[in-house]
């Protein structure tokens, strides 16, 4: 079992989440994940920091971890050309640990540049094009597409490395799945789904597989829950709301009667690590063997040193369950 640490880029600004990535480095973390975003999920989080600025600092002041993208949508805010050759630039000045982690985008983040959102189908139209386009450039040479959607003109990656980034394709149902194990090297979700596991395998997939445990640290439950109520409440939406809404502002009202006790019941919450293990279970029974610990208690220095001293050893004896 790999264990990683969630960098919350819609809650600390960059010289924070740098370091608390040398922390996590140091606590034996196997890897830390960033978020892509423009936007935060709500307004009193108050930041988010260009990822791939903050993730080429990472790379240099690290030495071990893994870097990783959950996720970057390379459909609109961005073209997978300008993706292509970003994760190869990092997989280079990482020296081989970085894995992009890719998905189909939320109006949140993507609204900015004036383009339309489109519908679910037409997303996953989108990032099978992409991905195409990615693996094409990372083929070398000068290249050109003509999809549906995207198309790339006489375009060449000069610097590529020698082992190429894994691509690890989020999804939440049996389309995106299918795209993870056709066009992607590894999968990611967010839900604790056997299903989704499966439906990879069932597609071909055989990689790794990422997924986000949501948890909230402090000395007690009320107040790790607290904090998670105020910052993280989003996360109880569900992604079909959660890749639908415009702004933070939307976030906000559409969880106005989310509750302390409904947070408990979606995070691991307070001093107890028995929680924390029964969480993280739950995902290593789904499937999944990439574990995100999805910190959002008021603490992450206390987290960290939680993790180091009471999970680091439950965790990794956890054993993913093969698909159904």
């Amino acid at each position: 079992m790999k264990i990683g640490y969630k960098l919350a880029a819609e809650a600390f600004g960059p010289a924070e989440l740098i370091r608390q990535t040398e922390r996590a480095e140091a606590a034996g973390f196997d890897f830390v994940e960033i978020s892509d975003h423009f936007h935060p999920w709500l307004d009193n989080q108050g930041h988010s920091p260009f990822a791939w600025t903050v993730l080429g600092a990472l790379a240099e002041r690290t030495e071990r971890i893994g870097l990783a993208t959950g996720v970057t949508c390379p459909t609109v805010r961005y073209h997978p050309a300008i993706i292509a050759q970003a994760a190869a630039t990092l997989a280079l000045v990482s020296e081989g640990r970085f894995t992009l982690g890719v998905g189909s985008g939320e109006r949140l983040n993507e609204h900015v540049v004036g383009r339309e959102f489109p519908a679910v189908r037409v997303r996953h139209e989108l990032l099978r094009e992409a991905l195409e386009i990615i693996r094409l450039l990372w083929r070398g040479g000068y290249r050109s597409y003509d999809g549906k959607h995207l198309r790339l003109e006489d375009a060449r990656v000069f610097d590529l490395p020698d082992e190429l980034p894994t691509i690890a394709v989020a999804a939440s149902g049996p389309p995106s799945a299918r795209i993870a194990a056709e066009l992607g090297d590894g999968l990611f979700a967010t839900e604790d789904n056997p299903q989704i596991v499966q439906r990879y395998g069932e597609a071909g997939g055989t990689g790794p597989k990422y997924a986000e445990v949501p948890m909230a640290w402090a000395p007690d439950e009320h107040t790790a829950a607290k904090a998670a109520l105020d910052t993280s409440r989003w996360a109880l939406t569900g992604w079909k709301v959660m890749s639908e809404l415009p702004n933070p502002v939307n976030f906000d009202a559409a969880t106005t009667t989310v509750t302390e006790q409904d947070i408990i019941e979606k995070f691991a919450c307070g001093p107890d690590p028995t929680r924390y293990v029964a969480a993280a279970r739950s995902f290593a029974d789904a499937g999944f063997d990439h574990l995100v610990m999805q910190n959002a208690g008021p603490d992450p220095d206390g987290f960290i040193d939680f993790y180091a001293s009471e999970l680091d050893g439950p965790l990794r004896e956890l054993t993913p369950s093969a698909p159904a």
